[in-house]
């Protein structure tokens, strides 16, 4: 047994080194290839410089030229006017000369005042004997010095540095995450920045299991950039960037997580009223689905006497939210969230559709009533539409309502503020307040939902928007809000 496990050993051992050959081998072919094709990327490198320089000295050899022509033109037409002067100058000396042979006074004089006229309008005196150019051509010369210091300094393109990311630059909110990042020196040949991201539920450091895969932003230009519209169903998100030139991308940054907690749940289906069709999310009027389900719910619950349904066992994370309670029955058309608010401050969103007659938002204790309707009881507060024959808009609590005149929102944002006692709902469009509740709360919180006739959608996964931090803030500071229905 002993030399079986050794003969086992060494057949593993040989097929290692086996596969290593082979690896190397499959290297050392493509150190060729790349090398190759990196020689090939040189001389087209040198082949696109060699064809600049000589499209340039195309260009300045035929500047020069122009230069020679407009000058060789210029002195060309003065030579030509020079000409011209100098044979009329010698006509002139040539009649002067026999003007002196003339013997009778009258016509000496005559012929004196006539060759006087013509040499005072000679062109001959009137010529500038400096030429009209000069004959350098030093203006046109280059000087290639600088040039030639920076094609001998020409290297290979260096690998960039890992940038770092600013942690106090970055910001979380709204959903979305904004990171900033900086070189550890400058360097003018970085053509871009990839970004990559993944969630995860651990802080720290990312780890090598149990994570999800790295998403990826590529060609980021600046040194900040924004993710938007991200559901943080997830506790915290790793993130690190990478430098790249065009030749080659740097190391990445050492990774940072920023924590994006919010408040995430669904709605659970097991206890919500039987006129209620449920999913995940979202929760539909079902006028058929009591009298269907009644049918057979004898039969049902003969079959399942001695056994407990899986989605409410006690082992489950969110069972103790429900807490084994019956379905809603009677006129309680509600469902409740399966996760249950106990600290902290949280937000979710809700749209109801455009038919939908009636329906409540709100919040409430553990274990309420199956006849009990959200707003009617002292643990249980909320806001209720009611767009039967006429719309009604008010906010409720221990069976008290106080009308809210104000338009009814496409979507409402529902605030919660465990530790300060406060449940704030908005305007999720344009963040408006529309009513705050205040009360001291002893127990932890479900969200709630009451439906008639139609159906709403719940978004969760959200954190606070900034303008609700904001108005909180102005809200706390006035001393709370005056459209508030105290405990």
């Amino acid at each position: 047994e002993t030399l079986q496990r050794i003969v086992s050993t060494l057949v593993n051992k040989n097929d290692e080194i086996h596969n290593f050959i082979d690896m190397l081998n499959h290297t050392i072919s493509n150190v060729q290839v790349n090398s190759s094709n990196a020689i090939s990327e040189l001389d087209e490198e040198f082949d696109g410089l060699y064809s600049v320089l000589h499209e340039m000295k195309g260009s300045m050899a035929n500047t020069i030229q122009q230069e020679e022509a407009r000058k060789i033109q210029a002195l060309q037409d003065q030579l030509s006017q020079c000409s011209r002067a100098l044979e009329s100058s010698e006509e002139l000396l040539e009649l002067a000369v026999q003007s002196l042979d003339i013997k009778n006074p009258v016509e000496l004089l005559e012929a004196s005042r006539q060759i006087k006229d013509s040499v005072t309008v000679a062109s001959a005196f009137r010529l500038s004997l400096k030429p009209k150019v000069s004959d350098s051509m030093t203006h046109m010369m280059v000087d290639f010095t600088l040039e030639k210091r920076m094609l001998q300094a020409v290297k290979f393109l260096p690998v960039p540095k890992a940038p770092e990311i600013d942690v106090a630059a970055c910001l979380v909110a709204d959903n979305c995450i904004t990171i900033s990042w900086r070189m550890p020196e400058e360097d003018s040949r970085i053509d871009h920045f990839v970004l990559e991201y993944r969630k995860t539920n651990f802080d720290g450091l990312p780890r090598l299991k149990g994570e999800q895969r790295w998403e990826l932003v590529d060609y980021i230009k600046t040194t900040q950039y924004t993710l938007s519209g991200l559901k943080f169903d997830t506790k915290y998100m790793n993130l690190r960037v990478q430098a790249c030139n065009k030749a080659v991308a740097g190391e990445y940054s050492d990774p940072v997580t920023l924590e994006t907690k919010a408040f995430l749940f669904s709605l659970d289906s097991t206890s919500s009223h039987l006129n209620l069709k449920v999913e995940d999310t979202y929760v539909e009027w079902d006028p058929t689905g009591g009298k269907g389900q009644e049918k057979i719910k004898g039969k049902e619950n003969k079959n399942r006497s001695n056994t407990a349904s899986p989605k409410r066992s006690t082992n489950s994370p969110r069972a103790s939210a429900r807490g084994g309670r019956d379905r809603f029955a009677g006129e309680s058309y509600t469902v409740l969230g399966d996760t249950a608010v106990e600290s902290g401050q949280h937000y979710w969103e809700v749209r109801a559709q455009k038919d939908c007659k009636s329906y409540s938002v709100g919040v409430t204790y553990r274990n309420p009533g199956k006849f009990d309707q959200l707003g009617k009881t002292n643990s249980s507060w909320c806001i209720h539409i009611n767009n039967w024959l006429q719309t009604t808009f008010s906010a409720k609590h221990n069976n008290k309502a106080k009308t809210l005149d104000i338009p009814v929102p496409d979507r409402i944002g529902v605030y919660c503020d465990f530790d300060g006692g406060q449940l704030s709902f908005y305007n999720a469009s344009s963040k408006a307040l529309l009513h705050t509740f205040r009360a001291k709360f002893t127990q932890p919180l479900l969200p709630g939902f009451m439906i008639w006739c139609g159906g709403l959608t719940v978004s969760t996964g959200l954190q606070v928007p900034s303008a609700v931090k904001t108005l909180q803030k102005s809200e706390n500071g006035l001393g709370g809000s005056t459209n508030s229905l105290n405990n």
